[in-house]
């Protein structure tokens, strides 16, 4: 079992750029088997962080695969 919080791991998943919005953030973090991510991520100053970091890194199916050539 990881010792990894909850909080910790979204924000190592929304620097990922594996996830496009806060909304979709937390739809992983429950998948991922995370636990109270409603509660814990329900702070207007974590939620905001959160979506910036979502929003400046995450990387489009375009840009995540280089063009083949």
């Amino acid at each position: 079992m990881s010792t990894t919080s909850t909080v910790e791991r979204a924000y190592a998943l929304a620097r990922s750029g594996r996830v496009p919005d806060f909304a979709r953030l937390k739809d992983r973090l429950k998948a991922d088997g995370c636990r109270a991510v409603d509660a814990l991520l329900a702070s207007r100053s974590i939620r905001g962080h959160l979506e910036a970091i979502c929003a400046a890194s995450f990387k489009g199916p375009a840009e995540a695969s280089p063009p083949q050539t």
